[in-house]
């Protein structure tokens, strides 16, 4: 570094200094291992290239830059879009013309194929995998990514490493020095404790929290999968190796670091070893840690609950930790309100969302590379007759097409036979029925399921944060049940929905007369509208209106001027809505037709963006409640 950059890198470790040393030592207590940390978040400044230094000056001048209605994601696996690093970089055209301008790219460092968990079992942090290229094609990538203004996004998994990772093979061959970096004990007592304690993930595919090993006669804490080792953060070195993990895979050009099981990071017995305080401890360094080496690149945090608990992981005001959170319990509950046509549980979550401060940026998508968990609010479904075992057996049953007049394709996962419990796979055109209108050629059908794709999707875009499509969504890719051929894959049913993306149908995605077309298009036009509008921006007003028809939904948005109310039929039949306090013409946005909001009739499975502008007064924007 210069001396001007020397200067400014002092100036962002002094601001930080004093909290960091204080919170490091409240853990560790070990001054020499701070000291080599202070030491090595120089050494990874200085490497940062000149791109991404002008980036971070760039970023700092610009802190809410993240918080923009520009932002559209997609998620990606790598192989399944274009084979490689270098197939993703010749198809950046593509994704420009899908108005994409956030990249997560899914899992690609190194890890054993029978033993990668869709890549979360990592063997090497500073190796790609080998049929995905290599690091040099990762910083190429991510560099033309930035001039084309495309932001990039990848998984750091610091919950664990693969039973692979050199750090775990020295530590089963009895390397007390490695063994110390994990949870290890002969003991078999020490493990027993902790069952008492800690929830399984996975009961059915990988019971308990311990492996045994009989190779080295210890038991080893593996929250997730046998091959997945949790790391011993309360072992400081563990902390700062982690650390210069995630600063040397920031320097090859990330934007946007996604950390993996937040929540699982820090362990203790006689605890759920879930959400404990230390972990927030951990999330704040590290925070602290990117505005010190690289203040452009924002946190992720992979948090699965409802928001009330997720909250806490975006910090304070003056002490933040992650920038960005996933809005998972508005996802799981927009499936809810498919299969019931009952809109009231979504809107009372998308209410707890907009009550929430407008600094809080979530994450919104429909459909991830994860499985469906219904983890819905069953205390509230109760009051209105829903019980909980029943629901999520209904809820199954409806996704499979078997219940309630589902259109639905899909597959179970972790289906419990005891409990009867499960999850739910498929993407999100077989989810809304254009998997089953193709398989019948019912052109009706078909028209009705894009209807729906275009509807869910137009809902999920008018939240406040960052819309997040999962690759394929864009073209109504349905599953893929090709995986059952593969024997690595055949025993994960979340691969059907993680198929390889179909360019030939990719081809037809300017073509309005093919389903793939007609999404692609509509879904161009409604990045289009919430770019171009004021009411989107993330300052806006929110909140829900009461349509008096459950199975229809209406959001209202309001800023500079302009007042924007989507209504969306989650109904196989046009309903008829009238909205007494929303009067005079608007326009919608979607067809340009006008209409008052009285006696309006939604299209099944349609919506509207229906827009007024130049209100009067904001305070008589809003409905009273």
């Amino acid at each position: 570094m210069n001396k001007k950059e020397e200067t400014l890198f002092q100036r962002r470790l002094n601001r930080h200094l004093d909290e960091l040393r204080w919170l490091y030592m409240e853990l560790y207590g070990n001054d020499s291992m701070f000291a080599e940390l202070c030491e090595m978040l120089h050494y990874y400044a200085e490497q940062r290239s000149p791109a991404l230094r002008q980036r971070d000056l760039d970023r700092e001048a610009d802190p809410n830059w993240y918080k923009s209605s520009d932002l559209v994601g997609m998620m990606m696996y790598i192989d399944n879009f274009a084979g490689n690093l270098k197939g993703v970089q010749s198809k950046l055209p593509y994704l420009e013309k899908a108005g994409i301008n956030c990249l997560h790219l899914m899992p690609f460092l190194n890890t054993v194929p029978e033993r990668s968990d869709g890549g979360y079992a990592v063997a090497d942090f500073r190796t790609v995998r080998p049929d995905l290229g290599t690091m040099e094609d990762l910083e190429q990538l991510t560099a033309a990514c930035h001039k084309k203004g495309i932001n990039v996004c990848m998984d750091f998994v610091m919950n664990h490493t693969s039973s692979d990772h050199e750090w775990a093979k020295r530590a089963r061959a009895g390397d007390g020095e490695y063994m110390s970096r994990y949870f290890f004990y002969a003991d078999p007592a020490i493990p027993q404790e902790y069952e008492k304690t800690v929830p399984q993930v996975f009961p059915t595919t990988a019971p308990g929290n311990f492996t045994w090993l009989p190779e080295c006669g210890h038991y080893v804490m593996t929250t997730f999968y046998p091959y997945q080792w949790d790391l011993n953060y309360r072992n400081p070195r563990v902390f700062n190796e982690m650390m210069y993990n995630y600063l040397y895979l920031a320097n090859r050009g990330m934007d946007i670091i996604r950390i993996d099981a937040v929540p699982y990071i820090w362990k203790e017995l006689g605890t759920s070893c879930r959400n404990l305080p230390k972990v927030h401890t951990i999330v704040r360094m590290m925070r602290m840690i990117g505005e010190i080496v690289c203040p452009s690149v924002i946190l992720l945090g992979e948090v699965v609950m409802e928001p009330a608990k997720v909250v806490p992981y975006f910090g304070t005001v003056d002490k933040p930790e992650c920038h960005l959170l996933y809005n998972v319990t508005t996802m799981c509950t927009t499936w809810h309100t498919v299969a019931t046509r009952d809109t009231r549980l979504l809107r009372r979550q998308l209410d707890a969302v907009n009550a929430l401060p407008k600094d809080y940026v979530f994450l919104n998508y429909l459909r991830c590379h994860d499985d469906i968990g219904w983890g819905l609010d069953f205390d509230t479904l109760k009051q209105w007759g829903f019980e909980e075992v029943a629901h999520k057996k209904y809820l199954n049953r409806y996704f499979l097409g078997l219940e309630g007049g589902s259109n639905s394709r899909g597959e179970l996962y972790n289906d419990d036979p005891v409990t009867g419990d499960a999850r739910f796979c498929a993407t999100t055109a077989s989810l809304c029925g254009i998997e089953k209108a193709g398989f019948e050629q019912d052109a009706a059908a078909m028209e009705r399921a894009v209807r729906f794709d275009l509807t869910l999707h137009a809902m999920m875009l008018l939240q406040s944060g960052i819309p997040m499509l999962y690759s394929g969504d864009e073209i109504a890719q349905v599953n893929d049940y090709s995986y059952k051929n593969d024997p690595n894959k055949a025993q994960d049913s979340r691969y059907v929905h993680r198929g390889k993306l179909n360019w030939e149908i990719a081809a037809h995605c300017e073509d309005t007369s093919t389903p793939e077309g007609k999404v692609f298009c509509g879904l161009k036009k409604l990045e289009a509208i919430r770019r171009s509008h004021p009411a989107f921006d993330l300052g806006a007003d929110v909140w829900t209106l009461d349509t008096g028809d459950n199975a229809v939904l209406a959001i209202g948005r309001y800023a500079e001027k302009e007042k924007i109310i989507g209504i969306f039929n989650f109904s196989e039949i046009d309903r008829t809505v009238t909205l007494p306090y929303d009067k005079g013409e608007f326009t919608d946005l979607l067809t340009g037709n006008r209409a008052v909001l009285e006696d309006l009739t939604i299209p099944a499975y349609g919506s509207f963006y229906m827009a007024q502008q130049f209100m009067p007064d904001p305070e008589e924007i809003k409905a009273p409640l």
